[in-house]
């Protein structure tokens, strides 16, 4: 089975996974726009290391947040979910240093229950629905970053596993009409948060970090 067709049959079953889709509908080009622009003929490894920096910010301490919230890892197995480390791999092998990438700015979340957790969780791997598309147009036309590619491989053939899995715990705690409101708000929440992060967020990191680096270098060799 092709995974558009995995994941439309998964949306069937899931009946808070289709309730997520129409709620949230509104943020899904905004969200989908930052993947959808490294597919064009002019990309390059610029502008992945870039992209990648965002989705370090975004997504480190996500992570971390939702492993902190009560009751969420007895609905969901959070340890395939762990990606940070996989993006900070990519990151190094693209040319950054650990200390650049412990310096990188992130936006900080907390959770205080499950249902809010679920909700920014959805905005997330709805992402990752696209993963594999942009990993095979990438690897296409800049060849030279599959070495740093193992974020976008993460799921790979277990995208629709993932998705299907998301679906029952959303089901799980979905019982009612209210609760499946609250999961919803607190998924819009999380799309405005990704959008305000990709248009708000710290431009050239990238090259300031770097910059800084060189400098310190710099100040170091003067100082032998």
């Amino acid at each position: 089975m092709q995974l558009a067709q995995m994941v439309t049959v998964v949306q069937r079953l899931s009946r808070t996974l289709l309730q997520l889709n129409i709620a949230t509908r509104r943020h899904h080009d905004a969200a989908d726009a930052p993947w959808f622009g490294l597919m064009v003929p002019s990309v390059d490894p610029g502008q992945y290391v870039d992209h990648l920096v965002r989705i370090y910010g975004f997504e480190a301490p996500l992570e971390s947040a939702l492993r902190y919230t009560p009751g969420l890892n007895a609905l969901i197995d959070l340890r395939a979910r762990t990606r940070t480390g996989l993006l900070a791999q990519d990151l190094m092998r693209l040319g950054m240093s650990a200390s650049q990438i412990a310096r990188l700015p992130q936006r900080f979340i907390a959770f205080s229950d499950a249902c809010d957790a679920l909700g920014w969780m959805y905005v997330v791997e709805r992402s990752a629905l696209r993963h594999g598309a942009v990993l095979r147009y990438l690897v296409e036309h800049i060849p030279e970053i599959n070495r740093a590619t193992s974020y976008l491989a993460a799921y790979d053939a277990a995208t629709g596993n993932r998705w299907s899995e998301l679906g029952t715990a959303l089901d799980t705690v979905g019982e009612s009409i209210a609760v499946v409101h609250h999961i919803a708000r607190a998924a819009n929440q999380g799309f405005q948060a990704l959008r305000d992060w990709f248009r708000d967020g710290d431009s050239g990191v990238r090259e300031s970090m770097i910059h800084a680096d060189e400098t310190a270098n710099e100040k170091r060799r003067r100082h032998r």
